[in-house]
């Protein structure tokens, strides 16, 4: 170690110098607002489309852990900058260390990702998550698992992971699984993507909320003083609207989707798609469907069928039985 007029150097200073970066980085990417008992996380990487670094989910997953234990902290409110609520996780960077033999930093990516899932599948105090704009990936799971989802007219969901060589995680297989039918097996294989009223008649989203109505709706959520869910639900109850589903939406094809992604197979399931274009009139939405899968990597699908079809997965593989 050796001091110069530029400060401390060597191998301490460049580790602290280097520490003080990231937290600032950290910091000014996920801004914090603090209005009585409630905190407001803003996700701020607009340009990114609020895409998840390792930095941002650390930060996260500090927070909310603290937050936790905070009783004087009753409400906790995520949001993004911007027309995104958060694209997911930024795989750029990921790829870009793998190349360059650097597994650590992605396995220590995923590693914080899924922690923070589960802090938030399972935290004690209500989160309100506010999807104005696009949520996918690991948006999803940065929301999804929080008490209260608010959908808007802006909102466009999807979990595009088939068509990228990967597959549904961020405890996908545990939400996607639940939806009505077979929709989740729909939405994980062909990342087909959703609107406000579609994630809220599908139950992926709690509440649908105009966005000129947010402002207004932050206000209210920011005078609660209890961490009774059941203040916060009166709040949204009092704004929320039920929407009509567009006359194309894929929800309304609940009877075509339930017949061919109950099929045990990716293969069947195409077989059974292609099937009902022979009888059904217009078949563009179909063939749009058979297109995303056979675009999609073969094994990429079948990882996601698996997970999402087998509603006992988790506690199969808990319990070490085969599947």
């Amino acid at each position: 170690m050796y001091l110069c007029p530029g400060g401390l150097k060597g191998k301490e200073g460049r580790e602290e110098e280097e520490t003080r970066a990231v937290e600032m980085a950290s910091h000014s990417q996920v801004l914090v607002e603090e209005k009585s008992s409630v905190r407001i996380l803003t996700l701020n990487r607009p340009n990114q489309l609020n895409a998840l670094c390792l930095n941002m989910i650390s930060r996260l997953l500090q927070l909310f852990l603290a937050y936790e234990e905070d009783p004087s902290v009753k409400l906790v409110i995520l949001k993004g900058q911007g027309r995104a609520f958060c694209a997911g996780g930024d795989a750029l960077p990921l790829v870009r260390d793998i190349v360059q033999g650097k597994w650590r930093l992605a396995a220590n990516f995923v590693t914080y990702q899924y922690t923070l899932n589960y802090v938030l599948a399972t935290y004690s105090k209500p989160q309100v998550s506010i999807l104005n704009g696009i949520v996918m990936g690991g948006g999803a799971g940065l929301s999804i698992h929080g008490r209260f989802r608010i959908a808007t007219e802006n909102t466009v969901f999807a979990m595009p992971e088939t068509a990228l060589g990967l597959f549904p995680d961020v405890g996908a297989s545990y939400f996607l699984s639940r939806l009505p039918g077979f929709f989740g097996e729909y939405v994980g294989l062909t990342g087909a993507r959703l609107d406000g009223a579609e994630m809220l008649a599908c139950g992926l989203a709690t509440h649908f909320v105009p966005s000129t109505r947010l402002t207004a709706l932050e206000e209210d959520l920011c005078k609660v003083g209890s961490s009774d869910p059941s203040f916060v639900s009166t709040i949204l109850d009092a704004y929320t609207q039920h929407p009509h589903l567009k006359q194309k939406s894929a929800y309304l094809r609940l009877d075509v989707i339930d017949r061919c992604f109950s099929r045990r197979t990716v293969e069947e399931t195409l077989s059974a798609l292609e099937r009902e274009t022979a009888h059904q009139e217009p078949h563009d939405w179909i063939s749009t469907i058979i297109g995303a899968l056979k675009k999609a990597s073969p094994s990429s699908l079948k990882i996601s069928l698996r997970s999402v079809s087998s509603r006992m997965y988790v506690s199969h593989v808990m319990m070490g039985k085969s599947l």
